[in-house]
């Protein structure tokens, strides 16, 4: 029993899963009313609903970013992405159909995608420095795309994609789940999973091995790019506007805790799509817990970060060996004195 036991603690997603039930067990002792769901107008509404809801562009994102850390690189343009491809949707709407705004935001975050791709393996520019490239201009080309203002939207079926229902759940979800069920068979059916934790462990060796590097790394961008893109649709119709100043600002942040929570790690390899599924929403469970204690703004960012220092380190199979050490040096001590 006891070696299940430890095998159990030993998994990838078992510390994310302890946080974030912690997480939910504080919110059930001192935030009345957290676990109770309505049902109003054949919708379902609550705290719970809510966090599911609003962790989706997170969760999106993140997956997308999994990909891309599991060959060992970064992307840090997405949150410019999703404001481009929000913006994009908006100003298209003015003039276009609401499906050719759709298929242009998509088809920018691909553009983007590859932007960033082929800096990367073409090129062989750091991945750091790639998608900074991105990150400092697209927030630039966002503004350009709405002069500036906030742009409103007023079409009912963009609305339903943020923020209509279906089968009384959030329609987000549901974009959410088809995503994360997407990568989940690419990853399990088809050679790409296969071979980007081959580059991720040993892109050398993956070149002798007769496969194609550059192909892949130019692939995982291009699905990150339309996983931003897809969040900037769902955060624009979620608030019926394109705020090119603020949309997504800073969630490739959030989305880069979410995948080393879950336990992907950042040297690439293996990679946890279902470990960035529980980070997305340890992140996002956290962030609503934070506000709905009362906590000043402004250290908001601080408090989050003292968390996931906590989780990373509990994570951290070096950090527990000493912990164990010195709490086993702790009780000896006690009991010496006692003695």
């Amino acid at each position: 029993m006891k070696r299940v036991l430890f095998k159990i603690t030993q998994t990838k997603i078992f510390w994310p899963l302890v946080a974030l039930f912690v997480l939910l067990l504080l919110n059930f002792l001192f935030i009345p009313g957290f676990f109770s769901i309505e049902i109003k107008n054949g919708h379902l509404f609550g705290s719970l609903i809510d966090i599911l809801n609003r962790v989706i562009p997170l969760l999106i994102i993140s997956i997308g970013m999994t990909l891309v850390i599991a060959k060992e690189g970064i992307d840090i343009s997405v949150g410019s992405v999703l404001a481009i491809s929000g913006a994009l949707a908006a100003y298209m709407m003015e003039s276009y159909s609401v499906w050719v705004a759709l298929i242009a935001a998509v088809c920018v975050g691909i553009v983007c995608g590859l932007w960033n791709g082929i800096l990367v393996s073409v090129f062989e520019i750091q991945p750091m420095v790639a998608t900074l490239i991105l990150l400092t201009v697209g927030r630039g080309i966002a503004q350009l795309i709405t002069g500036g203002q906030i742009l409103t939207i007023d079409n009912d079926i963009y609305g339903y994609i943020g923020s209509g229902f279906l089968f009384g759940l959030p329609f987000p979800i549901f974009i959410g789940a088809v995503i994360f069920l997407i990568m989940i068979y690419m990853k399990k059916r088809t050679a790409m999973g296969l071979f980007l934790e081959s580059i991720g462990n040993n892109i050398t060796a993956s070149k002798f091995a007769g496969i194609q590097p550059k192909k892949i790394i130019l692939l995982v961008y291009t699905i990150c790019g339309v996983c931003a893109a897809i969040a900037g649709i769902i955060v624009s119709a979620n608030v019926s506007s394109a705020d090119a100043n603020n949309a997504g600002l800073w969630i490739e942040l959030d989305a880069i805790l979410a995948v080393v929570i879950g336990g992907t790690s950042m040297r690439g390899g293996r990679y946890f799509l279902g470990g960035t599924v529980i980070g997305a929403l340890f992140i996002q469970t956290l962030s609503t817990t934070i506000y709905s204690v009362g906590i000043n703004p402004e250290i908001v960012m601080v408090v989050k970060a003292f968390v996931v220092i906590i989780v990373c380190l509990f994570q951290s199979e070096e950090f527990r060996k000493l912990f164990l050490q010195f709490n086993k040096k702790k009780v000896s001590s006690h009991e010496a004195f006692q003695v």
